[in-house]
């Protein structure tokens, strides 16, 4: 059972086309709340409302919001006009999009008549966190190059809760964005990877695409137990459709768990046991030498460069790309300087694809 709370909203602080950033009152403690306007419309000061408040009570990262589930005091909302392709199937939330692959779409025919992706570079990740971070030096380096963001649907759904993202596209370093499964709130609505690389190519004209989750990615401490697991379902469609995929590994010597020191297990486990397709591994090689011993180490014991592609690169201008467009970072709570090479492995790919393209 969801914890749910009555409240009444004291202050929007601030509010885009999706969402609005809320103050609400719980007996009388003033606390901090979200309102995707997709699902439950417009909320303003004094309205009584629903939340849920469930992932504070966990005091949850990345959840640790309420959200509103329902406006007493606007509780009717009509149905806006296209779309049939249902998300969040069958809860009470479930909405429509106008799905790209619909039949009622422009776009339809595109998908009968799809080739193959011709070699386009495709990076994917699995912390949201990478996401800034190879955005900027790859657009920092190809700043003509269009480059496509596409949002799983294995952490956060409404893309409207990535701060990340709302201001990545204003700044121009993310130039369309795509969500799929029950993912949305893309610029472009699809069904799943396969199509959303289709749209990507077909649709967006992307030279570069970049793939991850959302913000919250759910883990449990044991080998196949966490949503990035997709990451190797993601390389392999891209393989499959002809496109030419980037693994960016989650590196760290900062977390203090040691499944994740050097290479994450999340990684490895990816690489050596789930993905059916080869893939291009690229690594930093100016990583301290102590550190980058360890992550040889960890290639060779796991036999990933019987399977991949294992190249590196020399590539010391993460924290001038990001500074160069105002951007700060954070990954778990720690920032650039806090983890340097967890931040440095996501720019090294874009540093790699950035001199193929």
């Amino acid at each position: 059972m969801i914890s749910k709370r009555l409240a009444k909203v004291t202050e929007i602080k601030s509010q885009s086309d999706l969402i609005q950033d809320i103050r609400v009152d719980i007996n009388g403690s003033i606390e901090k709340a979200y309102n995707y306007i997709q699902l439950t419309g417009n909320v303003e000061v004094g309205d009584e409302v629903v939340v849920n408040t469930t992932a504070v009570e966990l005091s949850l990262g990345t959840g640790g919001f309420h959200f509103v589930i329902a406006n007493f005091s606007r509780p009717e909302s009509k149905l806006t006009e296209g779309g049939h392709i249902m998300k969040l199937r069958y809860t009470p939330f479930q909405i429509k999009v106008d799905s790209v692959e619909e039949q009622g779409s422009p776009y339809h025919d595109i998908f009968n008549d799809f080739v193959c992706l011709e070699g386009m570079p495709v990076a994917v990740g699995t912390l949201h966190s990478i996401v800034p971070v190879f955005a900027a030096t790859f657009k920092r380096l190809c700043p003509d190059k269009k480059l496509v963001y596409i949002m799983s649907d294995g952490a956060a759904l409404p893309m409207a809760f990535s701060k990340n993202v709302d201001n990545l596209k204003k700044m121009g370093l993310i130039d369309n964005t795509i969500t799929y499964g029950n993912a949305f709130g893309g610029d472009y609505e699809c069904i799943n990877i396969y199509t959303s690389l289709i749209t990507a190519k077909e649709i967006c004209k992307a030279d570069c695409v970049l793939i991850a989750m959302g913000p919250g990615i759910a883990g449990t401490g044991t080998k196949y137990g966490f949503s990035g697991i997709d990451q190797a379902v993601i390389i392999d469609a891209v393989e499959k459709l002809n496109g030419r995929s980037y693994i960016i590994p989650r590196i760290s010597f900062a977390d203090k768990r040691p499944r994740h020191k050097g290479i994450s297990h999340h990684t490895l486990t990816i690489l050596s046991e789930l993905t059916n397709k080869s893939t291009n591994l690229v690594l930093n090689s100016l990583y301290e030498p102590g550190k980058l011993s360890i992550i040889k180490e960890q290639i060779l014991l796991n036999s990933i460069d019987e399977k991949h592609k294992v190249d590196f690169e020399e590539y010391d201008r993460t924290k001038e790309d990001l500074d160069h467009y105002g951007l700060k970072v954070k990954s778990m709570g720690r920032s650039f300087e806090d983890d340097e090479e967890f931040f440095e492995a996501a720019s090294t790919v874009a540093y790699r694809i950035s001199k193929i393209i």
